[in-house]
C-alpha cells in the first residue's frame, strides 16, 4: 500500500528550511528496523530514497504490513505526542536514506518558536489522520468477514 500523505514539501519554505537544519543523513540496510510498538519515540526521519514499511502487531496475526513511506515522507509520529511511545513498527524494505531528526531538539523549537511549532504540529497532524484512516482500511481489508457489509 502506497501513501498519498502530506510530504515535507508541504510546509511553508522558511519552516521546512529552519526543521532541515535539525537533519542528519543516515542510511539503513534492507531489513533494519527503526523502531517497535510501544519503543520511547525520541527521534524521526524523512526518507530520501528507498521505502520503509510501517506494521501493527495484530494479536494472534502477527505483523501486518500498514503502509509503505517513500520519498519526502515523514517515518514516526509519536515524538511529537504525549506519551512519546512508538503506535507502529517500521522497517527498512529496501536500502534506505533518510534525514534523522532529534525529537526533542525539534520539540524545543516548536515551543520556542509557536508559528514553527504550529505549521509542524498541523502537518503532523495532517500525516496522523491520514496514517489512521490507512490502517484502519488496511486492517478492515484484511480481517473483516467477507460480505460483512462493511463498506456498503
Amino acid at each position: 500500500m502506497t501513501s498519498a500523505a502530506p510530504k515535507v514539501s508541504t510546509l511553508p519554505p522558511e519552516h521546512r528550511e529552519r526543521l532541515m537544519a535539525f537533519a542528519e543523513d543516515v542510511y539503513f540496510e534492507s531489513g533494519h528496523r527503526l523502531f517497535e510498538e510501544q519503543q520511547h519515540a525520541d527521534r524521526f526521519w524523512i526518507v530520501k530514497t528507498g521505502a520503509v514499511t510501517l506494521d501493527a502487531k495484530v494479536p494472534g496475526r502477527g505483523s501486518p504490513v500498514i503502509e509503505t513511506l517513500r520519498h519526502g515522507e515523514l517515518v514516526g509520529l509519536s515524538w511529537m505526542f504525549p506519551p512519546y511511545l512508538c503506535q507502529s513498527g517500521a522497517e527498512a524494505m529496501t536500502p534506505v536514506r533518510a534525514y534523522e531528526f532529534d525529537a526533542s531538539a525539534v520539540l524545543s523549537m516548536c515551543r520556542a518558536d509557536t508559528e514553527f511549532g504550529a505549521s509542524v504540529l498541523f502537518w503532523v497532524g495532517a500525516i496522523l489522520a491520514h496514517r489512521l484512516n490507512v490502517t484502519r482500511v488496511r486492517l478492515l481489508d484484511l480481517y473483516a468477514p467477507h460480505g460483512s457489509g462493511i463498506f456498503a
